[in-house]
């Protein structure tokens, strides 16, 4: 069986290069709006238009998904913000995981399907995977949790290297943030329904037959890869990556009670692979292998290099690095300090690691500290 890093593009299309990529992590709403301010410090200092490659999971698909929708207002600040930031922010003012759970234990119901139907409704409607632009390329990264492998959305294709791909699919767009959000244990998994007929033939290695083909059963992207780096690691020169996804805490007492147990050494797992990767990129950015940045929503911006800084509070920091990792409400002025966090942090980060020419930004909203 083929290595899956080398299988993780098309081979037809592996030759493409698409050497700057911005890399979105998880982490629900907490995520999404850190990921806000991370994209409009990057179109005001000229960066996201150089972007070729948008590769996101779980909340920060949402972002990712939300920006390929506006992409074409990207150089006109007012639509950009209306067709753009507005959005994104009015669905963070609703709460859409907790009806989703009560509905989803109605007979005929799913949780993932109820959670699709409220992006539908608020940022997505009937767009499809070819409502993307044709560059940058989007990647929305889900899990298959049949074949253990990357699941790709994207405009070009489909694909698992396993079960296949499908190109230039219509699957709806709400699916594909759908099932890249559907962290487990409550919002998993997503059923994807396809015609077998939709796949491409012997593009998969050894699992395109039904019902991997038919029946597919997608779980959130983190947990393959929480910070949907693996989409680019391979093609791309130069890697952005904004990471807000949650910590792992310490428990001074862990439960005997066996699902609870389980439970948490998922956690432990989770906790040891991302740190790996976040090892891995580190230390390709100071062999001189990879060019970038990194920044996390943890990350005191006392460490970054740059002399100048955003203020920002350790204390504010860590309040907003807690928020749960849920599609739950959050209140303007809580919103407005996710996004400037998460503009201050890939400001402080870019002038330190890439660009250290470039002049300090200011907060969007002043009035909401970090």
């Amino acid at each position: 069986m083929p290595d899956p890093v080398d299988e993780i593009e098309a081979p037809e299309d592996a030759a493409t290069p698409l050497p700057n990529a911005l890399c979105l992590s998880g982490g629900g709403y907490r995520a999404m709006l850190f990921h806000v301010g991370t994209i409009l410090r990057l179109r005001e200092a000229g960066i996201l238009q150089q972007v070729d490659l948008v590769s996101s999971v779980s909340g920060g698909s949402i972002t990712a998904a939300a920006l390929a929708l506006a992409w074409d207002d990207l150089l006109d600040e007012a639509s950009f913000q209306k067709n753009f930031v507005d959005p994104v922010r009015a669905l963070a003012s609703v709460t859409i995981d907790r009806g989703a759970v009560l509905g989803g234990a109605l007979p005929g119901m799913s949780i993932s399907g109820l959670i699709e139907k409220a992006y539908r409704k608020h940022l997505f409607g009937s767009k499809t995977l070819q409502d993307l632009p044709d560059a940058p390329r989007f990647v929305i990264n889900a899990t298959n949790l049949q074949s253990g492998a990357l699941w790709r959305f994207s405009k070009p294709y489909v694909r698992d290297y396993r079960v296949g791909k499908i190109p230039n699919s219509e699957i709806p767009l709400a699916q594909a943030v759908a099932a890249s959000s559907a962290f487990p244990p409550i919002l998993s998994p997503f059923f994807l329904k396809l015609k077998s007929s939709v796949f491409e033939p012997n593009t998969g290695t050894d699992l395109q037959k039904e019902p991997y083909t038919s029946d597919i059963i997608l779980g959130d992207g983190g947990i393959y890869d929480n910070m949907g780096m693996e989409a680019a690691w391979k093609r791309s020169s130069t890697m952005l990556v904004s990471d807000a996804g949650g910590k792992m805490q310490a428990q001074p007492k862990v439960s005997t009670f066996w699902p609870t147990q389980l439970f948490r050494a998922y956690m432990v797992t989770d906790n040891q692979v991302r740190s790996l990767r976040k090892r891995w990129l580190i230390d390709r950015f100071q062999s001189g292998n990879l060019r970038g940045s990194f920044w996390g929503i943890r990350t005191d911006i006392a460490d970054y290099s740059t002399p100048t800084k955003l203020p920002c509070s350790v204390q504010g920091i860590d309040e907003l690095a807690c928020t749960p990792t849920r599609l739950k409400a959050l209140p303007e002025l809580y919103q407005e300090r996710l996004i400037n966090w998460g503009y201050a942090a890939c400001d402080a980060s870019i002038r330190s690691y890439y660009d250290t020419g470039l002049p300090m930004g200011s907060f969007l909203y002043p009035n909401a500290a970090v």
